[in-house]
């Protein structure tokens, strides 16, 4: 029980939490839509069946994680795995996956698939829980930590998995966190490997002293490693099914005929559609303004489309887009504006330039945090994004 005062353990534990959390999010959207199809009374059953068989497989998976790190130079090959993993939640997805596994109208049909999903997408949440564990506590209670971590992140999970997903949408930087995270992870593993800490095996290969200093210093090298990388990559990346939008010819300077408002269900976007309106009523001509509405759901990655139908997760996009233009819609309706609709899957700043050059759109209005440029290039800025991407007018509407 003495372990449960220390300092490490609940740093490990937190590390656990939010490792469970951030690569857990894939997982969130397998278990909602393979249980989407569940009648209302079994869809909680299916989700709390398919949850607890996934995180004992999870055990199960990192004890033998924890086994085979005691292997000279399997540290470091974990911790070159997190590296990469850390780097890829930098970068946009891209890719749909092939679609092998439907949701289930039948309660042992949606907990197996929730399962066998979790078994296939957890390699990198069990490499990045084992290195925590291992490294934070020297070996000892390790598996203590996994047990009691994992078990801490079951109900954030299964319960707060939209809220979280939400969160990680509208705040880039806890992925930006999280992958750092990963990187900190994979430089004390590095440092922590058998060959380079224990003189009686490979004698003939350096070793690093087995100091604080130098695994600090190792986890913060790992983690800027991460982020340098991931920035570097990441305007590499392009998102699958951009297109280059054709010229339109604009009407002439000074008036607005066409506007774009991008939401995004949050409380920005309604002060933008207030704002839209007010713009309206000082227009000379008002009954002209033709008003485009839109919302973009960011994609889910390849592993998640591998599990679900086209069909489940066009749905599932279409539902979270319809709760983000249910708000402005109404706004904009009671004001007597009626606008054309779209939903659009992809990064969010292209997609939002593209439309509105492919409609012919005179002016974007952007909700905005009213982030600075410092702050919005590490914690992430939509707006930002839209403006790098367009030739056009940005409004941004705090």
């Amino acid at each position: 029980m003495d372990i449960l005062l220390t300092a490490d353990f609940w740093i490990a534990v937190g590390q656990i939490v939010m490792i469970d959390i951030l690569l857990g999010g894939d997982n969130a959207v397998v278990i909602a839509l393979a249980c989407r199809r569940l009648p209302a009374k079994q869809r909680t059953q299916g989700i709390l069946w398919g949850t607890a068989g996934a995180i004992v497989l999870r055990i199960v998976l990192i004890f033998f994680a924890l086994t085979l790190l005691a292997i000279p130079f399997l540290k470091i090959v974990g911790a070159l795995l997190l590296v990469w993993i850390g780097v890829k939640l930098l970068l946009p997805e891209h890719g749909q996956g092939h679609n092998q596994i439907t949701g289930s109208d039948k309660l042992w049909g949606a907990v197996k698939t929730v399962i066998v999903a979790d078994f296939v997408m957890s390699l990198d949440n069990v490499i990045a829980i084992a290195g925590a564990a291992e490294v934070a506590a020297g070996g000892q209670h390790s598996m203590a930590l996994v047990i009691f971590g994992v078990l801490v992140s079951i109900p954030i999970i299964v319960w707060g998995s939209q809220l979280v997903i939400k969160l990680m949408d509208r705040y880039p930087m806890i992925i930006t966190a999280g992958g750092m995270l990963l990187g900190w992870i994979a430089g004390t593993m590095v440092v922590t490997d058998p060959a380079l800490l224990n003189p009686q095996i490979l004698p003939q290969w350096p070793k690093v002293p087995a100091t604080d200093w130098v695994r600090y210093g190792a986890g913060v090298a790992g983690a800027l490693l991460v982020l340098l990388m991931g920035r570097w990559l990441a305007p590499r990346r392009k998102v699958e099914g951009a297109s280059q939008a054709p010229e339109v010819e604009h009407l002439p300077s000074g008036t607005l005929r066409r506007i774009l408002l991008a939401v995004d269900g949050s409380a920005y976007s309604d002060r933008a559609a207030q704002q839209l309106i007010r713009l309206q009523g000082a227009l000379r001509d008002p009954a002209s303004l033709q008003v485009h509405l839109l919302n973009v759901q960011p994609p889910v990655s390849g592993d998640v489309a591998s599990f679900v139908a086209a069909s489940s997760l066009d749905d599932y996009h279409r539902e979270r887009s319809e709760a983000a233009l249910k708000g402005p819609r109404a706004a904009l309706a009671a004001a007597g504006l009626a606008c054309s609709e779209h939903a659009r899957v992809g990064a969010p700043g292209p997609t939002i330039a593209e439309v509105a050059q492919l409609e012919g759109c005179d002016l974007i209005m952007v909700g905005s945090r009213g982030l600075g440029g410092a702050a919005a290039a590490v914690l992430g800025s939509v707006a930002q994004s839209v403006i790098e991407h367009t030739a056009l007018p940005v409004m941004l509407v705090k």
